[in-house]
């Protein structure tokens, strides 16, 4: 069973302890004094049943800009202790403590670009997004997220977004633009004129351009053998007609020539 609570004074030398063996970035004594005497409601530190410090967050209050916000110095929880969801709960208690006390409008943090189990707490459990790059930021020369989260309403325009929006569609353009395409043809007929044929898609056009001639073609010629191949049947079958017409008439003539 582990518990979270306000740190006290009491608490600073096993929260420089769990400091050392978890991160490279450690601090002297007076710099916990110095947290814990100026903003006491903002430091935890998670204790189990042994009454064994776990966990800690060493959080502030900045000062020196016009806005209102908290930064997160430090958090740590040892690995015995790790996947219990103890980080979450130790940065939410820090998180409430700068709203309801100092009602602060966002909280910073910084954290390594390698740390990426860290960063996917941040982004993914707490809701953190990233604000800048900061080159170079840590001793060894590592670059640093530095991230925020807003804790009171929308951040502000000049804040920076993962994501561009994108713009949402019209409502219901998709049934305005069938319909409109129905009413066309209905108004022009009223009007007494021939309703113009509805457009295709540019992709459409360049379909039927490219099916069309060759279809257009084949039986264009098909109608012009065929058409040859009636008149030609009709004008054989004229002359036949004729001939044997003919043929009659004179067969008559020599009967009527020959005597009987």
């Amino acid at each position: 069973m582990v518990c979270i609570r306000q740190a006290t004074c009491e608490d600073l030398i096993a929260m420089q302890s769990c400091n050392l063996m978890c991160l490279p970035e450690n601090y002297q004594m007076k710099y916990y004094l110095y947290h814990i005497l100026s903003w006491p409601q903002l430091l935890y530190v998670a204790e189990d049943y042994n009454n064994k410090i776990v966990g800690y967050v060493l959080a502030k209050m900045e000062e020196e800009t016009s806005e209102c916000h908290g930064h997160i110095t430090s958090l740590a929880v040892l690995r015995t202790h790790r996947k219990l969801g103890l980080a979450t709960k130790l940065m939410s208690a820090a998180q409430r403590a700068m709203e309801e006390v100092f009602e602060a409008e966002y909280v910073s943090l910084h954290v390594r670009k390698s740390n990426r189990a860290a960063f996917h707490l941040y982004t993914e459990t707490l809701g953190y997004r990233i604000n800048d790059i900061e080159a170079k930021y840590y001793a060894d020369g590592e670059d640093a997220y530095d991230m925020r989260k807003y804790l009171r309403g929308k951040p502000p325009q000049g804040a920076k977004k993962d994501k561009k929006a994108l713009p949402a569609p019209a409502p219901n353009s998709e049934k305005n633009s069938k319909q409109s395409s129905r009413e066309e043809p209905e108004n022009a007929e009223k009007a007494g004129g021939t309703p113009e044929p509805r457009s295709s898609t540019a992709g459409e056009a360049e379909e039927l351009e490219d099916s069309l001639p060759g279809l257009s073609e084949s039986t264009r010629s098909g109608n012009d053998v065929f058409a040859e191949s009636r008149d030609s049947s009709l004008g054989a079958s004229s002359i036949t007609d004729s001939e044997s017409k003919g043929a009659s008439k004179a067969k008559g003539r020599e009967a009527a020539r020959t005597p009987s």
